[in-house]
C-alpha cells in the first residue's frame, strides 16, 4: 500500500458533560465532526455516575457506530476518539479511548499528541510490575493517571503532567467528572464550548457547532479543565512553557472552519497564498488548488497574483474512506482513483497549481502529469508551506528522514522529479506572518529542524515503531 504523500494529524478527542441527557450521542456527533484527524479506529467511554461503558473498534465513527452499540452506553459523562496512529500498530487493541479500574474508581483516557519519552516511562511502569499490553503511549498515560500520586483526580493528573514530555492534549473520563487536559506547551489544540445544558471539550472548535454548543475559549497549555456537577474549574497541572503550537494546524491539519489563537483558519490559509504570490509570482493563466485542502490557499494566491482562479481537478472524497484495497493494477493508477481534471479549464493553459506541503513527492508528480495530460501548456506548483525536511515526533506521522523529499533533494532537484517548469516554497517567515501571530507562538520543527524539546528518547520510539 502507497504512503499517503501529505502529513497526517493523530487523533481527535472529544469530551461532553450533558445533565440528563446521552453523552454518547453527542460524542458520536463530535467525532464525526473530527473525522479528518483520524480515520483508524473510533471509541466512546461513557459514565452514568456509577458505573463506565465502552465501545471501540476499527473504522470511521460511522462504520464503527449504530444504534445497537450506542445503546448501552448510557450516562451523562463521555469521551471519544478518533485515531490515526503514530506510536503503536494501527490494530483494535491500540484503538482509544484506554479504561482502567483504580483504587479511587475507574478511569478512561483519550490521546491526542505523542510522548517523547514513552520508553523511559514504560520502562518505570514494568519495573513496577505494571502489565502493558499496546505499543501505545497513550496506554502508558493511562496508567500513570491511574497509579499517580494523590487521593483525587486532579492530582493524579497533575503527577502524571510531572513527568511526561511532549505532545498530549487528553479528555479524561470519570465516575463523576470530564477533565481536558493541554500539555505545557501546547503542541496540540484543545477548547471548551457550553451547550445550554452542560459543557464539551474539543480538539477543534469546528466539532463544537455541530453538536449546537459555543466556543467558550481555548484551554491553555499546562492547564487541568474539570467539569462536574458544581461546573467548571481550571487548575494549573505544569507551568506553560514557550508555546509550540504546531504551524501544521494553520497549513493542512484543522478543518478551515476552526479557530486556533483567535484565528479562523480558512482566513489564514487565504493569507498564507497571498504571501506566496507575494514571495514567488509567475506568469499565468489560471490558478488551481490541490483538492480540498488547498482550495483557500489558492484562492488567495490568486486575488494577490491577479490571475483568475478556476477549479481544475475534481476530487473523488470517498477514496480512501474504505477498508476494500486497490490491487496492483488499480495501485499504478494512483491519483487517477482520488480526481479527475478538467480539460476543458486547463487546455492550452498555463497552470499555477497551488497545494499545502510535499511530504514524498509521490502525489505531487502524478498531479502535475494528470494536468499536463488534460492539456496544460506549463504547470507551475507553489507550495503554502516551507520545504518539510526534518520528521515530527509531536504526534504527526511526518515521514522518516529518508522519506521525505526535502531531505534529500534541493528546490531544483524536486522541480525536475515532478516535472513542473517551476516549483516554489513559502519560506518560514511567509507562513508566520500569514497567521498574524508571532513566531513564538509555533513549533517549526519539521521544517527548520529546531525541536522545542530534547528528542533523544526518540531512540526508544524508533524501537516501538518497528513493531509497525
Amino acid at each position: 500500500m502507497m504512503h499517503p504523500d501529505k502529513p497526517r494529524e493523530a487523533c481527535g478527542v472529544f469530551g461532553a458533560f450533558v445533565p440528563g441527557a446521552e453523552a454518547a450521542r453527542t460524542v458520536f456527533f463530535g467525532l464525526y465532526a473530527l473525522q479528518h484527524r483520524g480515520q483508524e479506529s473510533a471509541g466512546i467511554a461513557v459514565s452514568d455516575g456509577r458505573t463506565v461503558h465502552m465501545y471501540k473498534a476499527m473504522g470511521l465513527v460511522s462504520q464503527v457506530f449504530n444504534e445497537e452499540n450506542l445503546g448501552p452506553l448510557q450516562g451523562h459523562i463521555g469521551i471519544g476518539h478518533n485515531r490515526y496512529s503514530t506510536t503503536g500498530a494501527s490494530r483494535l487493541v491500540n484503538a482509544q479511548p484506554f479504561l482502567l479500574e483504580s483504587f479511587i474508581g475507574p478511569v478512561a483516557v483519550a490521546h491526542n499528541g505523542n510522548l517523547v519519552n514513552t520508553g523511559s516511562l514504560r520502562s518505570s511502569l514494568l519495573r513496577k510490575g505494571v502489565g502493558l499490553t499496546t505499543t501505545c503511549d497513550s496506554e502508558v498515560i493511562t496508567q500513570l493517571i491511574a497509579g499517580g500520586d494523590g487521593d483525587n483526580w486532579s492530582d493524579r493528573i497533575r503527577s502524571f503532567m510531572a513527568r511526561a514530555e511532549g505532545a498530549y492534549s487528553l479528555t479524561v473520563l470519570t465516575r463523576d467528572a470530564l477533565y481536558g487536559v493541554r500539555d505545557p506547551r501546547g503542541f496540540r489544540p484543545l477548547c471548551l464550548g457550553q451547550l445550554q445544558d452542560g459543557w464539551v471539550i474539543a480538539s477543534e472548535s469546528c466539532a463544537l457547532g455541530t453538536v449546537g454548543a459555543r466556543f467558550v475559549r481555548e484551554i491553555e497549555p499546562g492547564e487541568i479543565v474539570r467539569i462536574d456537577a458544581n461546573g467548571v474549574l481550571s487548575t494549573l497541572g505544569r507551568e506553560s512553557e514557550e508555546n509550540s503550537l504546531c504551524i501544521f494546524e494553520f497549513i493542512y491539519f484543522a478543518r478551515p472552519d476552526s479557530v486556533m489563537l483567535g484565528q479562523l483558519l480558512h482566513t489564514v490559509r487565504y493569507q498564507l497564498g497571498a504571501q506566496l504570490a507575494r514571495e514567488h509570482p509567475v506568469e499565468a493563466d489560471v490558478v488551481i488548488g490541490v483538492p480540498d485542502s488547498a482550495i483557500a490557499h489558492a484562492i488567495g494566491y490568486a486575488h494577490e497574483s491577479g490571475i483568475p482562479y478556476n477549479e481544475g481537478l475534481i476530487k473523488n472524497r470517498y477514496i480512501g474512506r474504505t477498508f476494500i484495497q486497490p490491487d496492483d493494477r488499480l495501485r499504478r493508477a494512483g491519483i487517477a482513483l482520488k480526481m479527475n481534471p478538467l480539460p476543458d479549464n486547463l487546455r492550452g493553459k498555463r497552470v499555477v497549481a497551488v497545494d499545502d506541503s510535499i511530504v514524498r513527492g509521490n502525489t505531487t508528480g502524478r498531479i502535475v502529469d494528470l494536468l499536463r495530460a488534460a492539456g496544460a501548456a506549463e504547470v507551475h506548483v507553489r507550495i503554502c508551506s516551507s520545504p518539510l525536511r526534518h520528521p515530527c515526533f509531536m504526534g504527526v506521522d511526518m515521514a522518516t528522514y529518508d522519506e521525505l523529499i526535502a531531505h534529500r533533494l534541493s528546490v531544483e532537484e524536486i522541480r525536475r522529479h515532478i516535472h513542473a517548469d517551476t516549483l516554489a516554497f513559502l519560506s518560514v517567515e511567509g507562513m508566520v506572518t500569514a497567521t498574524g501571530r508571532p513566531k513564538s507562538r509555533f513549533c517549526e520543527a519539521c521544517f527548520t529542524g529546531c525541536y522545542p524539546v530534547d528528542t533523544e528518547p526518540q531512540a526508544e520510539k524508533t524501537a516501538l515503531e518497528v513493531i509497525r
